[in-house]
């Protein structure tokens, strides 16, 4: 197939029209519609008491007609409750940590294995990696998708895989130095950590054979971005998942066209919503990300909401389309007196003063029925005492006239902030709710 676009870095399946990449969604979802429906008892219910079939489906808009699936209709179908196949097909099962809740649990057919592979696969060819090159995966292995969604990606591009897994951050930079990795593969703050353990060793990291990022897990800012690139001398890529439709390689940013991430739409149907309404949104207008599976055998989920915050247009690479960064979450949202603040406001703020580090921790706390926001970070070890002061008064202002809320900046020695063994927890509510 031609592409009509621009030249890509070669990866036969995404070089297809838009017209062909129309006709292939409708088929694979009334697919997929017909199997929630015959196969999980918990769809029919729901779509029979909704007054929907799957044969109302022709066009890609009707898939408006279906409700959505939300964390919760997972959640109390634990386990196995939403599988479309018997558990003699499952291979593998992954699951969420479960930490507000019971987790939602994820099972894969062989194919499923094979398409997510090959999905990290493209992700990886399309971020600049290829046969020959070392990947370090610094993701955790296990129930987390992470670690195992990279590892198989990296293998069938024809990478030779480091499974590092997350933790023993000494270890890691060993190995990174050593082996000679040309890409890696980790949350973005945990990366920050591996910068800090190669500058405490006397190491620099742009004197490692790094080329690569491609970094998710996690909202990251530009600021972040702009940091790691900055000081390892590497093109720092985005890459989306959620193991709910799959893992990592839902989405994933092109290195010949950075900036957002395009979607895998031959494999996952995107939507946007408004997220107080849940009203369908045009193209160029942000709101919640609604993703439908296309292909997943084992756990089809039909139209569900991700609470991610985005934005889909039409990219100038490839016929399908880009999403921008994700920098917020419905949920990571913080009400402080009356105003909605997302870490990555903070964060963004916080990475432009060089007197700081670029580790963070926000502390929620309330008095006489009031909430207040503290910022507990640590200075750069070059920063004077007057810089600090300095920065801490910046710091104050840029978020009280950038976002709106006063906050109380806590000075930690070198080491006091937490750091990430994987996703990092920006947010400590200490507030008795």
């Amino acid at each position: 197939m031609q592409n009509d676009r621009k030249t890509v870095s070669y990866y036969p399946k995404v070089l297809i029209s838009k017209d062909e990449l129309i006709a292939l969604q409708t088929r694979r979802m009334k697919h997929t519609l017909l199997r929630a429906y015959s196969f999980v008892p918990y769809y029919k219910k729901k779509w029979d008491d909704h007054g929907v079939h799957p044969d109302d489906f022709t066009f890609l808009e009707d898939i408006q007609k279906f409700p959505f699936t939300t964390k919760e209709d997972l959640r109390l179908n634990y386990p196995f409750g939403m599988f479309a196949n018997p558990m003699s097909d499952i291979v593998r099962l992954h699951a969420s940590s479960g930490t507000t809740g019971k987790p939602t649990v994820v099972g894969y057919t062989r194919k499923d294995i094979d398409t997510w592979s090959d999905l990290v696969a493209r992700s990886l060819r399309l971020g600049g990696a290829g046969k020959g090159d070392i990947v370090h995966v610094s993701y955790g292995y296990g129930l987390f998708t992470g670690g195992l969604g990279a590892h198989y990606g990296a293998e069938k591009l024809g990478c030779t895989v480091v499974p590092a897994s997350g933790g023993f951050t000494d270890k890691q930079v060993t190995l990174i130095t050593d082996f000679k990795a040309n890409v890696i593969m980790v949350t973005p703050s945990y990366m920050l950590n591996i910068i800090e353990e190669m500058e405490n060793r006397g190491i620099d990291p742009k004197e490692t054979a790094l080329r690569v990022g491609i970094f998710g897990a996690e909202p990251w800012s530009m600021e972040m971005k702009k940091t790691i690139e900055d000081k390892v001398g590497i093109a720092a890529l985005d890459i989306y998942g959620l193991s709910e439709m799959m893992g990592p390689g839902v989405a994933c940013e092109v290195l010949e066209d950075r900036g957002d991430l395009y979607i895998w739409e031959d494999h996952f149907y995107p939507e946007i919503v408004d997220k107080d309404t849940f009203s369908p949104l045009p193209d160029e207008h942000e709101g919640e990300l609604v993703l439908t599976t296309l292909t997943k055998e084992a756990l089809p989920i039909i139209r569900y909401r991700t609470k991610d915050l985005s934005t889909l247009y039409d990219g100038d690479l490839l016929n399908m389309r880009k999403m921008k960064r994700i920098k917020a979450r419905t949920d990571d949202m913080m009400i402080i007196r009356g105003v909605n603040v997302f870490p990555s406001q903070i964060e963004e703020v916080l990475l432009k003063i060089d007197a700081f580090t670029p580790n963070y921790q926000l502390i929620i706390t309330r008095a006489k029925n009031m909430d207040d926001l503290s910022i507990d970070v640590e200075p750069s070890l070059t920063a004077s005492t007057s810089d600090i002061s300095q920065a801490i008064k910046t710091l104050i202002h840029k978020v009280k006239s950038g976002i709106g809320v006063t906050v109380k900046v806590n000075i930690k020695n070198h080491g006091e902030v937490p750091r990430s063994q994987g996703k990092a927890q920006r947010v400590v509510d200490k507030r008795i709710l």
